[in-house]
Protein backbone atom coordinates (compact mmCIF):
# COMPACT_ATOMS: atom_id res chain seq x y z
CA UNK A 1 0.00 0.00 0.00
CA UNK A 2 1.07 3.88 -0.68
CA UNK A 3 -0.87 6.71 0.57
CA UNK A 4 -0.24 9.92 -1.21
CA UNK A 5 -0.02 8.39 -5.33
CA UNK A 6 1.90 11.98 -6.16
CA UNK A 7 4.14 12.41 -8.85
CA UNK A 8 6.87 12.08 -6.52
CA UNK A 9 5.98 8.51 -5.15
CA UNK A 10 5.37 6.98 -8.69
CA UNK A 11 9.08 8.50 -9.28
CA UNK A 12 10.45 7.82 -6.73
CA UNK A 13 8.96 4.76 -4.04
CA UNK A 14 7.07 3.20 -7.22
CA UNK A 15 10.18 2.88 -9.43
CA UNK A 16 12.88 1.82 -6.90
CA UNK A 17 10.35 -0.98 -5.98
CA UNK A 18 10.14 -1.98 -9.66
CA UNK A 19 14.02 -1.34 -9.71
CA UNK A 20 14.12 -4.06 -7.04
CA UNK A 21 11.90 -6.44 -8.41
CA UNK A 22 14.21 -6.36 -11.70
CA UNK A 23 17.56 -7.10 -9.78
CA UNK A 24 16.54 -9.15 -7.12
CA UNK A 25 13.96 -11.51 -9.16
CA UNK A 26 11.49 -11.33 -6.22
CA UNK A 27 8.27 -10.41 -8.83
CA UNK A 28 5.54 -10.92 -6.10
CA UNK A 29 5.32 -7.31 -5.12
CA UNK A 30 2.90 -5.00 -6.20
CA UNK A 31 1.31 -1.29 -4.91
CA UNK A 32 -2.32 -0.44 -4.09
CA UNK A 33 -1.57 3.03 -4.53
CA UNK A 34 -4.21 5.96 -2.64
CA UNK A 35 -4.90 9.30 -3.25
CA UNK A 36 -5.46 11.35 -0.46
CA UNK A 37 -7.05 15.06 -1.20
CA UNK A 38 -7.65 14.83 -4.95
CA UNK A 39 -9.01 12.05 -7.21
CA UNK A 40 -7.04 12.83 -9.93
CA UNK A 41 -4.18 10.22 -10.18
CA UNK A 42 -6.81 7.72 -9.85
CA UNK A 43 -8.50 8.62 -12.91
CA UNK A 44 -5.61 9.09 -14.62
CA UNK A 45 -4.29 5.72 -14.08
CA UNK A 46 -7.29 3.16 -13.97
CA UNK A 47 -7.98 3.47 -17.88
CA UNK A 48 -4.03 2.91 -18.65
CA UNK A 49 -4.09 -0.44 -16.05
CA UNK A 50 -2.08 1.91 -13.27
CA UNK A 51 0.78 2.63 -16.32
CA UNK A 52 2.72 5.44 -16.82
CA UNK A 53 5.78 7.02 -17.79
CA UNK A 54 8.77 8.55 -16.02
CA UNK A 55 10.97 10.64 -18.22
CA UNK A 56 14.40 12.35 -16.62
CA UNK A 57 15.50 15.28 -17.27
CA UNK A 58 19.26 16.74 -17.15
CA UNK A 59 22.77 15.19 -17.35
CA UNK A 60 22.93 11.56 -16.91
CA UNK A 61 19.29 10.89 -18.19
CA UNK A 62 17.73 7.78 -18.83
CA UNK A 63 15.26 7.06 -21.64
CA UNK A 64 11.46 8.01 -20.91
CA UNK A 65 10.53 4.22 -19.03
CA UNK A 66 6.94 2.63 -18.45
CA UNK A 67 6.78 1.51 -15.13
CA UNK A 68 4.48 -1.43 -13.61
CA UNK A 69 4.77 -1.46 -10.38
CA UNK A 70 1.57 0.13 -9.26
CA UNK A 71 -1.18 -2.23 -9.61
CA UNK A 72 -3.99 -0.88 -8.19
CA UNK A 73 -5.42 3.17 -7.89
CA UNK A 74 -8.10 3.95 -5.06
CA UNK A 75 -9.26 7.41 -4.45
CA UNK A 76 -8.95 7.61 -0.34
CA UNK A 77 -11.71 10.08 -0.73
CA UNK A 78 -14.10 8.32 -2.29
CA UNK A 79 -13.17 4.40 -1.02
CA UNK A 80 -11.97 5.05 2.77
CA UNK A 81 -13.88 1.45 3.50
CA UNK A 82 -12.03 -0.10 0.77
CA UNK A 83 -8.34 1.44 1.89
CA UNK A 84 -8.63 0.23 5.30
CA UNK A 85 -9.54 -3.24 3.47
CA UNK A 86 -6.46 -3.30 1.91
CA UNK A 87 -4.36 -2.15 4.62
CA UNK A 88 -5.94 -5.18 6.79
CA UNK A 89 -5.48 -7.53 3.59
CA UNK A 90 -3.08 -10.52 4.77
CA UNK A 91 -1.31 -9.98 1.09
CA UNK A 92 -0.25 -6.30 2.00
CA UNK A 93 2.94 -6.18 4.44
CA UNK A 94 4.15 -2.80 4.11
CA UNK A 95 2.22 0.32 4.28
CA UNK A 96 4.27 3.34 2.87
CA UNK A 97 3.28 7.14 2.80
CA UNK A 98 4.02 10.32 1.01
CA UNK A 99 0.90 12.69 2.42
CA UNK A 100 3.10 16.12 3.12
CA UNK A 101 3.25 17.66 6.32
CA UNK A 102 -0.19 18.76 5.99
CA UNK A 103 -1.69 15.12 5.97
CA UNK A 104 -0.51 13.85 9.14
CA UNK A 105 -2.78 16.62 11.32
CA UNK A 106 0.24 17.55 13.65
CA UNK A 107 -1.12 19.80 16.37
CA UNK A 108 2.12 23.10 16.30
CA UNK A 109 1.33 23.32 19.80
CA UNK A 110 2.15 19.79 21.16
CA UNK A 111 3.85 18.22 18.09
CA UNK A 112 1.13 15.33 18.51
CA UNK A 113 -2.07 14.17 16.46
CA UNK A 114 -4.39 17.14 16.46
CA UNK A 115 -7.61 15.32 17.89
CA UNK A 116 -9.32 18.67 17.85
CA UNK A 117 -9.34 18.41 13.92
CA UNK A 118 -12.57 18.26 12.70
CA UNK A 119 -11.68 15.15 10.34
CA UNK A 120 -9.58 13.44 12.87
CA UNK A 121 -12.56 13.70 15.45
CA UNK A 122 -14.80 12.29 12.44
CA UNK A 123 -12.73 9.13 11.88
CA UNK A 124 -12.52 8.53 15.55
CA UNK A 125 -15.84 8.75 15.75
CA UNK A 126 -16.69 5.37 13.23
CA UNK A 127 -16.71 6.56 9.93
CA UNK A 128 -14.82 5.73 7.19
CA UNK A 129 -11.61 7.10 7.62
CA UNK A 130 -10.50 10.01 5.68
CA UNK A 131 -7.11 11.09 7.11
CA UNK A 132 -3.84 9.24 6.43
CA UNK A 133 -3.23 8.73 10.05
CA UNK A 134 -6.90 7.30 10.51
CA UNK A 135 -6.73 4.83 7.01
CA UNK A 136 -3.62 3.36 9.12
CA UNK A 137 -5.11 3.17 12.50
CA UNK A 138 -8.38 1.63 11.54
CA UNK A 139 -6.53 -0.52 8.69
CA UNK A 140 -4.77 -1.60 11.59
CA UNK A 141 -7.52 -3.00 13.97
CA UNK A 142 -8.93 -4.65 11.29
CA UNK A 143 -5.97 -6.41 11.00
CA UNK A 144 -5.33 -7.06 14.68
CA UNK A 145 -9.17 -8.89 14.49
CA UNK A 146 -7.98 -10.88 11.89
CA UNK A 147 -4.94 -11.77 13.35
CA UNK A 148 -3.58 -10.82 9.67
CA UNK A 149 -0.09 -10.66 10.72
CA UNK A 150 2.55 -7.84 11.39
CA UNK A 151 2.89 -4.99 9.30
CA UNK A 152 5.35 -2.31 8.59
CA UNK A 153 4.61 1.13 8.48
CA UNK A 154 7.32 3.61 6.21
CA UNK A 155 7.05 7.10 5.88
CA UNK A 156 8.77 8.76 3.02
CA UNK A 157 7.92 12.48 3.60
CA UNK A 158 10.24 15.28 4.60
CA UNK A 159 10.11 15.21 8.52
CA UNK A 160 12.67 14.67 11.01
CA UNK A 161 12.42 11.63 12.83
CA UNK A 162 9.42 10.67 10.54
CA UNK A 163 9.05 7.15 12.07
CA UNK A 164 9.08 7.97 15.40
CA UNK A 165 6.68 11.08 14.41
CA UNK A 166 4.34 8.33 12.57
CA UNK A 167 4.17 6.03 15.47
CA UNK A 168 3.33 8.31 17.70
CA UNK A 169 0.72 9.38 15.59
CA UNK A 170 -1.08 6.04 14.81
CA UNK A 171 -0.44 5.67 18.39
CA UNK A 172 -2.11 9.03 19.85
CA UNK A 173 -5.39 7.80 17.44
CA UNK A 174 -5.43 4.82 18.74
CA UNK A 175 -5.39 6.07 22.47
CA UNK A 176 -7.68 8.65 21.63
CA UNK A 177 -10.28 5.57 21.20
CA UNK A 178 -12.45 4.48 23.68
CA UNK A 179 -10.59 2.04 26.12
CA UNK A 180 -12.49 -1.08 24.67
CA UNK A 181 -11.14 -0.30 21.43
CA UNK A 182 -7.93 1.21 22.69
CA UNK A 183 -6.24 -1.08 24.46
CA UNK A 184 -6.28 -4.19 22.34
CA UNK A 185 -5.07 -1.46 19.20
CA UNK A 186 -2.19 -0.33 21.07
CA UNK A 187 -1.31 -3.56 22.31
CA UNK A 188 -1.33 -4.98 18.95
CA UNK A 189 0.53 -1.81 17.61
CA UNK A 190 3.15 -2.76 19.98
CA UNK A 191 3.80 -6.34 19.02
CA UNK A 192 3.22 -6.44 15.48
CA UNK A 193 3.95 -2.69 13.48
CA UNK A 194 7.48 -1.03 12.80
CA UNK A 195 7.61 2.36 11.64
CA UNK A 196 11.29 2.55 10.43
CA UNK A 197 12.06 6.09 9.70
CA UNK A 198 13.52 6.81 6.03
CA UNK A 199 15.24 9.80 4.32
CA UNK A 200 14.19 10.02 0.36
CA UNK A 201 15.63 12.86 -2.31
CA UNK A 202 14.10 13.47 -5.76
CA UNK A 203 13.13 16.67 -7.59
CA UNK A 204 10.13 15.59 -9.17
CA UNK A 205 8.38 18.47 -10.40
CA UNK A 206 4.88 19.38 -11.41
CA UNK A 207 4.17 17.79 -14.85
CA UNK A 208 3.22 20.04 -17.75
CA UNK A 209 1.26 20.02 -20.70
CA UNK A 210 4.58 20.05 -22.38
CA UNK A 211 5.49 17.19 -20.55
CA UNK A 212 2.88 15.11 -21.74
CA UNK A 213 2.56 15.94 -25.33
CA UNK A 214 6.62 15.42 -25.46
CA UNK A 215 5.73 11.67 -24.36
CA UNK A 216 3.10 11.19 -26.66
CA UNK A 217 5.66 12.31 -29.43
CA UNK A 218 8.07 9.26 -28.28
CA UNK A 219 5.41 7.04 -26.62
CA UNK A 220 3.27 7.82 -29.53
CA UNK A 221 0.28 7.04 -27.17
CA UNK A 222 -1.36 9.67 -24.54
CA UNK A 223 -0.11 9.03 -20.94
CA UNK A 224 -2.81 11.45 -18.72
CA UNK A 225 -0.27 10.16 -15.89
CA UNK A 226 3.38 10.91 -16.93
CA UNK A 227 5.89 11.96 -14.61
CA UNK A 228 9.03 13.78 -14.70
CA UNK A 229 12.18 13.80 -12.44
CA UNK A 230 15.87 14.58 -12.39
CA UNK A 231 17.94 11.75 -12.76
CA UNK A 232 19.11 11.48 -9.21
CA UNK A 233 17.34 9.05 -6.69
CA UNK A 234 18.10 8.55 -3.01
CA UNK A 235 16.55 6.84 -0.47
CA UNK A 236 17.94 5.63 3.30
CA UNK A 237 15.99 3.55 5.29
CA UNK A 238 16.22 2.48 9.12
CA UNK A 239 16.49 -1.79 9.37
CA UNK A 240 13.48 -2.01 11.12
CA UNK A 241 10.87 -4.49 9.82
CA UNK A 242 8.35 -6.62 11.52
CA UNK A 243 7.31 -8.29 7.81
CA UNK A 244 8.77 -9.44 4.42
CA UNK A 245 9.57 -6.21 2.06
CA UNK A 246 10.90 -5.65 -1.15
CA UNK A 247 14.79 -5.94 -1.87
CA UNK A 248 15.07 -2.36 -2.02
CA UNK A 249 18.56 -2.40 -1.36
CA UNK A 250 19.18 -4.50 -4.69
CA UNK A 251 17.94 -1.02 -6.40
CA UNK A 252 20.24 0.91 -4.53
CA UNK A 253 18.45 1.90 -1.30
CA UNK A 254 20.75 2.44 1.52
CA UNK A 255 19.50 0.64 4.54
CA UNK A 256 21.17 2.49 7.44
CA UNK A 257 21.00 2.86 11.87
CA UNK A 258 21.77 5.85 11.49
CA UNK A 259 18.55 7.68 8.71
CA UNK A 260 18.57 10.44 10.93
CA UNK A 261 21.76 11.84 10.35
CA UNK A 262 20.63 11.86 6.35
CA UNK A 263 17.48 13.41 6.96
CA UNK A 264 18.58 16.31 8.99
CA UNK A 265 22.08 16.51 6.46
CA UNK A 266 19.54 17.28 3.70
CA UNK A 267 16.44 19.07 5.73
CA UNK A 268 18.90 21.55 6.46
CA UNK A 269 21.28 21.51 3.48
CA UNK A 270 19.02 20.82 0.67
CA UNK A 271 15.69 21.20 1.51
CA UNK A 272 16.73 24.57 3.29
CA UNK A 273 18.64 25.91 -0.08
CA UNK A 274 15.38 25.26 -2.29
CA UNK A 275 13.26 27.29 0.16
CA UNK A 276 16.02 30.01 0.25
CA UNK A 277 15.28 29.67 -3.85
CA UNK A 278 11.86 29.77 -3.33
CA UNK A 279 11.76 32.96 -1.25
CA UNK A 280 13.95 35.09 -3.01
CA UNK A 281 13.17 34.29 -6.36
CA UNK A 282 9.59 35.06 -5.20
CA UNK A 283 10.65 38.55 -4.23
CA UNK A 284 12.35 39.52 -7.18
CA UNK A 285 10.48 37.67 -10.37
CA UNK A 286 12.43 34.71 -10.87
CA UNK A 287 9.45 31.84 -11.88
CA UNK A 288 11.83 29.07 -11.19
CA UNK A 289 14.47 27.62 -8.94
CA UNK A 290 17.18 26.74 -12.02
CA UNK A 291 16.48 30.61 -12.63
CA UNK A 292 16.52 31.91 -8.84
CA UNK A 293 19.91 29.66 -8.58
CA UNK A 294 21.45 31.42 -12.08
CA UNK A 295 21.63 34.46 -9.76
CA UNK A 296 24.72 34.68 -8.60
CA UNK A 297 24.17 36.46 -5.83
CA UNK A 298 21.11 33.59 -4.48
CA UNK A 299 23.73 30.88 -5.13
CA UNK A 300 26.34 32.67 -3.29
CA UNK A 301 23.78 33.36 -0.61
CA UNK A 302 22.38 29.34 -0.65
CA UNK A 303 26.41 28.35 -0.47
CA UNK A 304 27.16 30.50 2.07
CA UNK A 305 24.26 29.36 4.26
CA UNK A 306 25.68 25.78 3.79
CA UNK A 307 28.60 26.62 4.90
CA UNK A 308 28.84 29.08 7.42
CA UNK A 309 24.69 28.56 9.70
CA UNK A 310 24.07 24.88 8.58
CA UNK A 311 27.31 22.34 8.02
CA UNK A 312 28.84 23.59 11.98
CA UNK A 313 25.63 22.19 13.17
CA UNK A 314 25.34 19.00 11.75
CA UNK A 315 26.79 16.05 12.30
CA UNK A 316 27.22 14.49 8.89
CA UNK A 317 26.19 10.94 8.34
CA UNK A 318 29.26 8.08 7.50
CA UNK A 319 30.16 8.45 4.01
CA UNK A 320 28.67 11.85 3.30
CA UNK A 321 31.31 14.66 2.50
CA UNK A 322 29.73 18.18 3.21
CA UNK A 323 31.20 20.12 0.66
CA UNK A 324 30.88 17.85 -2.32
CA UNK A 325 26.89 17.45 -1.06
CA UNK A 326 26.66 21.41 -1.21
CA UNK A 327 28.25 21.64 -4.19
CA UNK A 328 26.05 19.03 -6.00
CA UNK A 329 23.02 20.40 -4.42
CA UNK A 330 23.18 23.75 -6.33
CA UNK A 331 24.42 22.08 -9.74
CA UNK A 332 20.67 20.25 -8.74
CA UNK A 333 18.96 23.40 -8.54
CA UNK A 334 20.31 24.66 -11.74
CA UNK A 335 19.16 22.16 -14.00
CA UNK A 336 16.66 23.89 -16.17
CA UNK A 337 15.31 21.08 -17.48
CA UNK A 338 12.97 20.38 -14.49
CA UNK A 339 10.94 23.69 -14.41
CA UNK A 340 10.70 23.08 -10.58
CA UNK A 341 8.81 26.51 -9.78
CA UNK A 342 9.28 28.80 -6.98
CA UNK A 343 5.70 29.15 -5.98
CA UNK A 344 5.72 25.11 -5.64
CA UNK A 345 8.50 25.27 -4.00
CA UNK A 346 7.98 28.20 -1.64
CA UNK A 347 4.01 26.43 -1.05
CA UNK A 348 3.26 25.75 2.57
CA UNK A 349 5.91 28.02 4.26
CA UNK A 350 5.05 27.92 7.51
CA UNK A 351 4.86 23.78 7.70
CA UNK A 352 8.66 23.65 6.54
CA UNK A 353 11.07 26.63 7.64
CA UNK A 354 11.11 25.09 11.05
CA UNK A 355 12.99 22.24 10.07
CA UNK A 356 14.20 23.24 7.46
CA UNK A 357 15.89 27.11 8.88
CA UNK A 358 15.18 27.45 12.08
CA UNK A 359 16.74 24.64 13.24
CA UNK A 360 19.79 25.75 11.87
CA UNK A 361 19.00 29.46 13.67
CA UNK A 362 18.66 27.74 16.94
CA UNK A 363 22.10 26.08 16.54
CA UNK A 364 23.63 28.78 15.19
CA UNK A 365 22.33 31.20 18.23
CA UNK A 366 23.13 28.88 20.92
CA UNK A 367 26.90 28.30 19.38
CA UNK A 368 27.71 31.98 19.72
CA UNK A 369 27.13 32.48 15.79
CA UNK A 370 25.30 34.94 13.60
CA UNK A 371 22.89 32.82 11.56
CA UNK A 372 23.40 35.70 8.68
CA UNK A 373 22.35 33.43 5.88
CA UNK A 374 19.27 31.75 7.36
CA UNK A 375 18.14 34.98 8.34
CA UNK A 376 17.71 35.98 5.23
CA UNK A 377 15.81 33.20 4.51
CA UNK A 378 13.34 33.69 7.03
CA UNK A 379 13.57 37.33 5.72
CA UNK A 380 12.14 36.66 2.88
CA UNK A 381 9.68 34.17 3.49
CA UNK A 382 8.25 36.75 5.98
CA UNK A 383 8.25 39.10 3.15
CA UNK A 384 6.32 36.59 0.74
CA UNK A 385 3.45 36.34 3.47
CA UNK A 386 3.33 40.42 3.77
CA UNK A 387 3.19 40.87 1.05
CA UNK A 388 0.67 38.37 -0.22
CA UNK A 389 -3.30 38.23 0.16
CA UNK A 390 -4.43 35.71 2.58
CA UNK A 391 -6.96 34.22 -0.01
CA UNK A 392 -3.44 33.79 -2.66
CA UNK A 393 -1.06 32.57 -0.27
CA UNK A 394 -0.64 28.35 -0.60
CA UNK A 395 -0.50 28.17 3.51
CA UNK A 396 -2.42 26.12 6.01
CA UNK A 397 -1.64 29.39 7.79
CA UNK A 398 -2.57 31.85 5.61
CA UNK A 399 -5.36 33.48 7.26
CA UNK A 400 -3.85 32.95 10.55
CA UNK A 401 -0.45 34.90 9.47
CA UNK A 402 -2.43 37.60 7.80
CA UNK A 403 -4.71 38.55 10.93
CA UNK A 404 -1.31 38.99 12.84
CA UNK A 405 0.10 41.62 10.07
CA UNK A 406 -0.14 44.89 11.07
CA UNK A 407 -2.03 48.07 8.76
CA UNK A 408 1.19 49.84 7.73
CA UNK A 409 3.98 46.62 7.03
CA UNK A 410 7.23 47.82 7.00
CA UNK A 411 10.35 45.84 8.60
CA UNK A 412 10.00 47.07 11.60
CA UNK A 413 6.58 46.29 11.90
CA UNK A 414 6.29 43.04 9.94
CA UNK A 415 8.92 41.24 11.68
CA UNK A 416 8.09 41.58 14.93
CA UNK A 417 4.50 41.12 14.32
CA UNK A 418 5.56 37.00 12.33
CA UNK A 419 7.62 36.37 15.57
CA UNK A 420 5.08 36.41 17.60
CA UNK A 421 2.97 33.24 15.49
CA UNK A 422 3.68 30.65 18.51
CA UNK A 423 3.21 27.43 15.64
CA UNK A 424 6.24 28.60 14.15
CA UNK A 425 8.89 30.69 16.41
CA UNK A 426 9.17 29.61 19.81
CA UNK A 427 9.26 32.10 23.09
CA UNK A 428 13.38 32.12 22.91
CA UNK A 429 13.42 32.52 19.00
CA UNK A 430 11.01 35.57 19.20
CA UNK A 431 12.68 36.87 22.04
CA UNK A 432 15.99 37.33 20.42
CA UNK A 433 17.20 40.20 19.43
CA UNK A 434 19.80 39.18 17.76
CA UNK A 435 17.49 37.23 15.44
CA UNK A 436 15.21 40.10 15.14
CA UNK A 437 17.29 42.46 14.20
CA UNK A 438 18.85 40.22 11.19
CA UNK A 439 15.40 39.87 10.31
CA UNK A 440 14.35 43.18 9.89
CA UNK A 441 18.09 44.33 8.06
CA UNK A 442 17.31 41.52 5.43
CA UNK A 443 13.42 42.46 5.32
CA UNK A 444 14.19 45.62 5.08
CA UNK A 445 16.69 45.30 1.96
CA UNK A 446 13.68 43.42 0.05
CA UNK A 447 11.22 45.20 0.47
CA UNK A 448 12.83 48.62 0.00
CA UNK A 449 16.05 47.97 -2.12
CA UNK A 450 14.92 44.94 -4.25
CA UNK A 451 17.35 42.67 -6.26
CA UNK A 452 20.09 45.20 -6.64
CA UNK A 453 20.21 45.98 -3.29
CA UNK A 454 20.48 42.18 -2.20
CA UNK A 455 22.91 41.54 -4.96
CA UNK A 456 25.29 44.55 -3.36
CA UNK A 457 24.43 43.03 0.23
CA UNK A 458 25.15 39.45 -0.30
CA UNK A 459 28.51 40.02 -2.69
CA UNK A 460 29.62 43.33 -0.43
CA UNK A 461 27.76 43.58 3.34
Amino acid sequence: MHLGLGAFARAHTAVLTENAMRSSGDFGWGITGVTQRSDTVARQLAPQDCLFTVTERGSGAAPVRVVSSIVEALSGRDHPGTVTERIAAPSTSVVTLTVTEKGYRIDPRTGTLNTADDQVQADLAGQAPQTAIGQIARGIQRRARADAGPLTVVSCDNLPGNGELTRNLVHAFAAALPAKEADPLLSWLAANVSFPSTMVDRMVPATTAGDLDAVERELGLRDEAAVVAEPFLQWVIEDNFTSRRPRWEDAGALFSSDVAAWEAAKLRLLNASHSMLAYLGLATGKATISDAVGEDAFRTACSRMMAEDALPTISLPAGMDGTTYCAQVLSRFANPALGHTTAKVGSDGSQKIGLRLLTTVRGSLDAGREPRWAALAVAAWMHRVASTPAAELNDPLAQDLNDLLPATRTAATVVPALLGCRSIFDGGLAAHQGFADLLIHWYRIIDTHGLDGLRNEINHG
